[in-house]
């Protein structure tokens, strides 16, 4: 393994890089008069920080790698650049990469005049490593490894891949664009061990971050001061560093664990259709799989609004489309394409004569108007994460108590014009989750149907519920504030009534307190105590919850 140095361009070597008189000022207070900036203040006037010094502490914390040995780049692409322009001499050095993978390493091989040397990988996707080593020579700088890999969706054994670091004499970048959906060990932990690895990871993906264009690239601190060296001096806006700070300042973990359990129902879907012949394993955020007539499959999707990746001219993927994992509920929409497609139809699972699940418990609406766009998911038996954001706080608040006291598990995303006012948000909200809690139940055999609630809180709060199809909603709560949080307390009655409405029950409701805060959470706290008990279902009973045989 040579020294890192040993394989640097010389010209990049003698370089002496951009350095603005702000370098050298260690003061706090400094009046600005150095680099021909309008000084009128509109935010953006100054230019940004070209170490992004805040935001590599941030990510230093989250990552674990201290700040000297990270470059933030202008998405991953930038760093992919930088790598050729770096290591590589144009007609001379080459690179190794793998194929399928990445279409960049490509692309930015040939247009900095490097040859690409490009090995397939095995017929079940795994890495070829005698092959790789086996492509290079003295003029090799550069090997990239994705893993996940793009756009197969597996992680490669860690042993292959440090053998590669160890044996090859050159620069070993591994892509971790993916690395948050998987539960491989990343190779951030070796980055002490081995002075020639490179690992780049993304903001794009399970941070959400893709319109801010952040890629990270982790290395030694001597490869990475050169890298500070050669990049444009304000490669990162200051607009993006301030929306990266704060958008870091939150627990993903709950986002990450949602997309990979809807890849996993998706997989199991997928299997279940005739004319799907194989559903590749993924570590990743999407999903690869080989099918009959793919390509006219790819036009029906994009026919009906649904853009996928069509990956059948790649090679080793021919009549392959791949499928980001979405929300819950364009998923849904997804597989009903496909199952139309192939006039395959039924529950998800191995066939279309697959056994009812829990999963039959599950339903997504979506209802779209000139005033809202609204998704609603939910699972009566729990089973999902939970995921609500409609723009107003409280109401938020108040959803996730019907989730929490109730075990249903609730996904809602609302798009609403807020600049109006509150109205048509909560309203469309309440009758898509109406309708999708009323399409949830199903046949409603074995169901306990009957729900009610016991005072709680400082307040007393009672709450009837019947899911036996009639409609009829009693209220009498009375709040003596215009608003609690950011919604007005006159929409708390308009939205359960909607609900009950979409919902086809009978929901009567008595509150009273003094706190209006405690009065409005006690009544959504008791609703959902009320869901709880009548969504409540005997597995193993074939019986309608009526004396009358029929609801």
């Amino acid at each position: 393994m040579k020294d890192v140095r040993s394989l640097v361009r010389e010209n990049v070597l003698r370089f002496t890089p951009y350095s603005a008189a702000r370098d050298s000022y260690k003061g706090s207070f400094p009046i600005y008069m150095d680099s021909n900036e309008n000084p009128l203040d509109t935010g953006f006037n100054r230019y940004p920080d070209p170490r992004q010094t805040a935001l590599k502490k941030r990510v230093s914390e989250i990552k674990g790698v201290s700040v000297d040995q990270m470059f933030i780049g202008n998405g991953s692409d930038e760093a992919i650049d930088l790598t050729y322009r770096i290591f590589c001499e144009p007609k001379v050095d080459n690179s190794i990469f793998l194929s399928p993978s990445y279409g960049m390493y490509l692309d930015s091989a040939l247009l900095n005049e490097v040859e690409p040397r490009v090995v397939q990988l095995g017929p079940d996707y795994s890495l070829p490593v005698e092959k790789l080593l086996a492509a290079a020579d003295e003029h090799s700088k550069l090997m990239f490894i994705c893993s996940p890999n793009n756009p197969t969706g597996n992680a490669f054994a860690k042993d292959d891949v440090l053998r590669l670091v160890n044996e090859f004499n050159g620069i070993v970048i591994v892509d971790e664009a993916y690395i948050d959906y998987s539960s491989k060990e990343s190779m951030l932990n070796y980055l002490d061990t081995y002075p020639n690895l490179m690992v780049m990871q993304t903001l794009s993906k399970a941070w959400g971050m893709a319109g801010l264009r952040l890629g990270l690239a982790f290395g030694s601190k001597e490869m990475m001061t050169i890298f500070a060296s050669v990049k444009y001096p304000y490669n990162i806006s200051s607009a993006s560093i301030e929306s990266a700070l704060k958008l870091l300042d939150r627990n993903i973990s709950k986002e990450v664990a949602e997309t990979v359990n809807e890849r996993t129902r998706m997989a199991k879907a997928l299997e279940g259709v005739n004319g799907v012949e194989k559903v590749f394993p993924s570590d990743a955020n999407f999903i690869l799989f080989r099918c009959k007539d793919a390509c006219k499959l790819f036009e029906r999707l994009m026919g009906e609004d649904v853009i996928v990746r069509d990956r059948c001219s790649v090679p080793g993927c021919a009549d392959c489309l791949r499928v980001t994992v979405g929300l819950r509920s364009e998923n849904d929409v997804f597989l009903e394409i496909v199952r139309k497609f192939y006039g395959t139809f039924g529950t998800v699972g191995k066939g279309e004569n697959a056994s009812k699940t829990a999963d039959d418990r599950i339903a997504t609406v979506t209802r779209y108007t000139k005033e809202t766009r609204i998704s609603a998911t939910v699972d009566l038996d729990g089973k999902m994460p939970v995921s609500i954001n409609t723009g107003l706080h409280f109401f938020d608040h108040m959803l996730d108590q019907i989730a929490h006291h109730s075990g249903v598990s609730l996904q809602v995303k609302a798009l609403g014009d807020l600049e109006v006012d509150e109205h048509h948000t909560m309203e469309d909200v309440a009758i898509t989750l109406g309708e999708a809690l009323y399409k949830a139940l199903g046949d409603k055999k074995g169901l306990e149907r009957y729900g009610f609630s016991l005072p709680m809180d400082d307040c007393s709060a009672m709450v009837l519920l019947d899911l036996g199809g009639r409609i009829d909603f009693e209220w009498d709560v009375n709040f003596t504030r215009e608003y609690v949080g950011d919604v007005p307390t006159e929409m708390f009655r308009h939205f359960f009534k909607s609900l009950s409405e979409s919902l086809h029950c009978n929901l009567h409701i008595v509150a009273k307190g003094e706190n209006n805060h405690h009065l409005a959470e006690a009544v959504f706290k008791a609703f959902a105590r009320s869901l709880r008990q009548a969504v409540r279902r005997d597995v193993n009973s074939d019986e309608i919850p009526t004396s009358k045989g029929q609801l």
